[in-house]
């Protein structure tokens, strides 16, 4: 798969945190830094970030693009992004994901490599994670019509029959993930203070 981008999800509202989770830190620098020190080269040809709030995130220098569809949360950020994507495939993933492993992106990136799938995502607990998963261009139209019906949830359109999907298991992505974060989303203050201490970040 030599022509996977990478799109940054960093449109949420944080309101469960209190505050911009991309800039939240552990170790001293903020979550989403720690994101792309950790996939800048996976290789992508190239990296954005889908935001509604660009001037907080010029100083990373990337390409920045704000939804195309307004207001229909993390399924119009994946829309947005597989559309401006100038990659056939776009690996998705949320800014509140600091421990992501670079080899599990590439493994996933591996499966993909024969053009067979439209959706390549690990499932946890036998729940997709579609914050942390590849899309091809054909994906877009069948977001487009659950856009459109409001059926925004990020897995809705999974079972079209237009989609072909490849899920990666944890027999699988553990493989990648020996300590189990790779998948862990940072939403709260708790699991903000879990993973400092996991981290060893003892500020």
């Amino acid at each position: 798969m030599s022509d996977v981008c990478i799109a940054i999800m960093a449109g949420g509202k944080s309101s469960r945190m209190g505050t911009d989770k991309a800039f939240v830190e552990i170790l001293g620098k903020p979550m989403i830094e720690h994101l792309l020190e950790q996939i800048g080269d996976v290789g992508q040809t190239a990296t954005f970030i889908v935001t509604n709030r660009p001037d907080e995130y010029v100083h990373l220098g990337l390409p920045m693009y704000g939804d195309l569809v307004p207001a229909k949360g993390s399924l119009g950020g994946i829309y947005t992004a597989i559309h401006y994507s100038p990659g056939m495939y776009t690996f998705v993933i949320a800014c509140d994901m600091p421990f992501v492993s670079a080899d599990l992106v590439r493994y996933m990136i591996g499966l993909g490599a024969q053009g067979e799938y439209d959706v390549i995502v690990p499932r946890v607990d036998n729940y997709p994670q579609g914050l942390h998963a590849i899309y091809s261009k054909a994906c877009l139209e069948p977001i487009r019509r659950n856009l459109d019906v409001d059926r925004l949830k990020v897995i809705s359109f999974y079972d079209a029959v237009d989609v072909r999907v490849r899920y990666v298991d944890e027999r699988e992505y553990r493989l990648y993930d020996s300590d189990g974060r790779a998948l862990q989303n940072i939403n709260t203050p708790d699991e903000l203070a879990e993973a400092r201490r996991l981290a060893g970040d003892k500020s």
